[in-house]
């Protein structure tokens, strides 16, 4: 095994542990996490499974190393992607409740307002 290798597997079981162990703390929940472990094992199996990875650099003429590198990336790309997704959804959401809310404040304020602007009532008389 060469050092290239060696180094990416210990950089990819070092992605994998850093994932468990937020998912254990309870800093990232186990539905985005799935993507994370996903990841983490595809450029495991691509590091010590190097037919794909030499097939790829045969095709484009890239050295296999620079080709592991380009797929990580990819990975991680298509993983922001994800995220920016989410965090979009998350936005659009936030927003909607934040007008909700400020009308239901609204709504509240027209509903003490003619009460608060009443005279009181006197007891009946008896």
């Amino acid at each position: 095994m060469d050092r290239q290798t060696l180094f990416g597997l210990v950089v990819t079981l070092g992605i994998l542990g850093v994932v468990l162990e937020l998912v254990r703390r309870r800093r990232l929940r186990e539905e985005y996490s799935l993507i994370w472990i996903i990841t983490a094992l595809a450029l495991f199996v691509l590091n010590l499974w190097n037919a794909p990875l030499n097939w790829i650099a045969e095709v484009t003429g890239i050295f296999r190393p620079t080709v592991l590198f380009v797929v990580s990336v990819a990975f991680f790309l298509i993983i922001l992607l994800y995220y920016s997704t989410v965090l979009t959804r998350l936005a659009d959401q936030n927003k909607d409740l934040a007008q909700e809310l400020a009308l239901l404040r609204h709504e509240l304020e027209q509903l003490r307002r003619p009460a608060a602007d009443a005279p009181p009532e006197e007891p009946p008389a008896g």
